[in-house]
């Protein structure tokens, strides 16, 4: 049988785990220097905790799990039945799953919210670190497993919130020296356009199809909307929002002219001007999308949406937005909540197009030093010398087989960018010296244990 994975998926060696590593630790000492505490949830949730929460088109994404021990179901007409449904259309059975693997981090955040009220402090604010999945069309920067680096805080709506994202978003991306733009927009401008072309009932699918303008084009847009069965006259007076290129005020003016009227609207614009009159970005550059829509049903306030500024690498590599009342599904109204989703594959792949991970992580080490040695004496001797380093917190490794040659040894050592052989025979065994080579400059000393702990650590 030839090996494989299965499509959407990655393998990641040493090499590819040193980058993401870098970005991963970056990204958590960022959400930890905000104030943000860790979580974890399980992979996979009820699906019932799931569906219902992304649109039509997300619940499609989600991976469904088949009941385990199926074939032991007593009532086998009932679960021939299910599966035929299933195979007409999407549809959630008991029968046949109740479980899913999850769709992203958001939503079990807010379950375990709610499960686990009585022992947070809130404002709760929260990092997760964990992958995700999502039974998508694989193409380059979309997998079906991934990683998604989340921040949030709920059980407040005050927009300092917003602004502290803002910074740590524009904090993470000038450390990682990713040239960016940081869109914005207000879940209650689209909701009050709705209302004002007279198609409240189509808010979602308006706030879907404007989500897919940079992909689709306005020929397109206007094409899924008029599928949608949303009126010619409504389409018309939402060009000027299709078509509107400026500056971050005069798009305010347009949205002003759109929506400004409208109580929604007035709200949303209030919220949109506190933000630019008071975010600080000194990397990224923010701006004002009004097309801007980010299709999940939860969002009802501020959304983000970050891509980078350069290179041939375009999709977003950052999501989030406000969600009022996420919770109240799971029974625990009235929670507000505002969070931001890092991409952290997508991020990798800008990265490597862009050139921006240091040199010194291609040259990163397993270890700082590698023991080398003659017989199966010296090699049991050196694990004494092993214990000794790593209790200093020098990370170090014994060569493990006897029949390689020196030379073998020192070549595993170069291989592996291992800055640091020491060599044990009988007579370093003996005296107490040993012979200690810097790979890098070729210079070599006769040093005892307590020498090479002290250079080592230095």
């Amino acid at each position: 049988m030839k090996p494989s994975i299965p499509r959407g998926t990655r393998d990641f060696g040493p090499a590819e785990m040193q980058k993401r590593l870098y970005i991963l630790n970056l990204v958590r000492k960022n959400f930890e220097l905000f104030g943000y505490q860790a979580i974890e949830t399980p992979a996979m949730e009820n699906i019932g905790t799931l569906t219902g929460k992304y649109g039509d088109e997300g619940d499609q994404l989600i991976f469904k799990i088949l009941n385990s021990r199926i074939h032991e179901s007593k009532n086998k007409d009932l679960l021939h039945k299910e599966f035929e449904l299933s195979l007409e259309s999407s549809r959630n059975s008991e029968e046949l799953t109740e479980k899913a693997l999850r769709y992203d981090l958001t939503v079990p955040f807010a379950r375990f919210v709610v499960m686990n009220q009585h022992l947070l402090t809130f404002p709760f604010k929260r990092y997760q670190i964990q992958p995700v999945w999502r039974a998508d069309r694989p193409q380059k920067g979309r997998y079906r497993e991934f990683y998604q680096c989340d921040a949030d805080v709920i059980g407040s709506d005050s927009l300092l919130n917003e602004l502290d994202l803002i910074a740590l978003m524009d904090a993470s991306f000038s450390e990682l020296k990713v040239p960016v733009v940081l869109k914005f927009n207000n879940r209650k401008i689209l909701t009050a356009l709705s209302e004002v072309i007279d198609e409240p009932a189509k808010i979602i699918d308006i706030t879907v199809a404007i989500d897919k303008l940079d992909k689709i084009g306005k020929e397109g847009v206007n094409n899924e909307l008029n599928e949608k069965g949303i009126s010619t006259a409504a389409i018309a007076k939402l060009q000027p929002l299709l078509d509107f290129k400026g500056s971050n005020l005069e798009k305010v003016e347009v949205l002003r002219n759109l929506v400004g009227s409208n109580a929604t609207g007035a709200k949303g614009l209030e919220e949109i001007e506190f933000l630019l009159n008071n975010s600080v970005c000194k990397h990224a550059a923010l701006e004002l999308d009004i097309t801007l829509a980010r299709g999940l049903n939860y969002y009802t306030g501020t959304i983000f949406e970050v891509k980078a500024n350069a290179g041939t690498f375009t999709p977003s590599i950052l999501g989030g937005g406000r969600y009022d009342d996420l919770t109240g599904i799971f029974g625990l109204p009235n929670m507000s909540g505002v969070g931001i989703s890092f991409g952290i594959d997508r991020i990798y792949d800008v990265m490597e197009e862009l050139n921006l991970f240091p040199e010194s992580i291609a040259k990163t080490a397993s270890c700082k030093v590698l023991f080398t040695h003659f017989d199966a004496a010296s090699q049991y001797f050196c694990l004494k010398l092993a214990a000794s380093l790593r209790a200093n917190n020098i990370s170090c490794e014994i060569y493990p087989d006897l029949t390689k040659k020196l030379g073998k040894q020192f070549d595993y050592a170069n291989k592996k960018n291992i800055p640091f052989v020491c060599t044990v025979g009988s007579n370093e065994m003996g005296s107490g010296q040993f012979a200690f080579k810097n790979m890098g400059s070729g210079e070599q000393q006769s040093l005892n244990l307590e020498q090479i702990i002290d250079l080592l650590n230095k």
